[in-house]
């Protein structure tokens, strides 16, 4: 029974996510938000691939060229998600002097980056090697997970500096880049909580077996169950974020309709 729950809870939220996905692409397509904001939309149409893939391809094709493919497109996330910070980053800094962005961009790397090295366990030399496919595959995943860490981080700085400093550059409240800035450091922040919490509950499952202790099947279960709810939380506040993006980029900026209003007024 609880097991069908789960299954059920999962499909739901899938259901959401990929509608919530479709209905963004429509907006951004639809109200020509993808000139402006082109790594964003490419990376909400790869995660929606990413959401296809998981569900028409497992248990369909063998499980190592699946592996291939959702690693691969792992990897490629991270990329665009770094390259979605710097479009906003530009577009919420805009008129920002180049000196002054070299040393901001410097220094979030600099301070994300000493985050991201004290941030779980590394690799050691003996488990970088590429002489097999699986190997490969192990440091491919390796590199998606450390680098969805450094954009969570990335996005969490990113979104802080917005709302602190946008105002400054024409980027205040209900203006897009600060409203995708937001949204983006909510999923960084629920992203990095649920990673925090699912190592430590992971080092627990491997002290609970170490102990032998009588319950250890009991306990082992319940923390399943604990990551099980922490998960399905973690994809419920991204359909809430995605939610977000579709309100706000359907709306046009403030002062907008008033510039294209002036605009229009000489044509008459």
């Amino acid at each position: 029974m609880h097991f069908h729950s789960d299954l059920i809870a999962r499909q739901v939220l899938w259901t959401l996510t990929f509608a919530a996905q479709m209905v963004l692409l429509v907006v951004l397509i639809g109200r020509d938000r993808v000139r402006r904001f082109p790594w964003f939309t490419a990376a909400i149409a790869l995660a929606a691939l990413h959401l296809m893939a998981e569900v028409l391809l497992v248990g369909r094709m063998a499980m190592l060229p699946l592996q291939e493919i959702l690693i691969t497109m792992d990897d490629l996330t991270v990329i665009v998600g770094l390259l979605v910070v710097v479009e906003v980053a530009r577009r919420a800094f805009a008129g920002l002097e180049r000196s002054l962005w070299i040393a901001n961009t410097t220094g979030l790397l600099l301070v994300t980056g000493l985050v991201l090295a004290f941030w779980g366990p590394w690799l050691t030399k003996k488990d970088m090697v590429w002489d097999t496919i699986i190997a490969r595959l192990h440091l491919m995943q390796f590199a998606a997970l450390k680098g969805n860490v450094l954009v969570a981080l990335l996005t969490v700085a990113l979104g802080l500096l917005v709302v602190i400093f946008g105002r400054q550059f024409k980027s205040g409240w209900r203006s897009q880049p600060q409203m995708i800035a937001i949204g983006l450091s909510t999923v960084g922040v629920a992203s990095l909580v649920a990673l925090v919490i699912f190592n430590r509950l992971q080092v627990t499952v491997q002290e609970i077996f170490k102990s032998g202790q009588p319950n250890a099947r009991q306990q082992y279960e319940h923390i399943v169950t604990l990551a099980t709810n922490l998960g399905n939380a973690r994809e419920l506040i991204y359909v809430f974020a995605l939610v977000w993006w579709i309100v706000w980029l359907w709306r046009d900026e403030p002062g907008t309709a008033a510039v294209d209003t002036t605009e229009e007024k000489p044509q008459s």
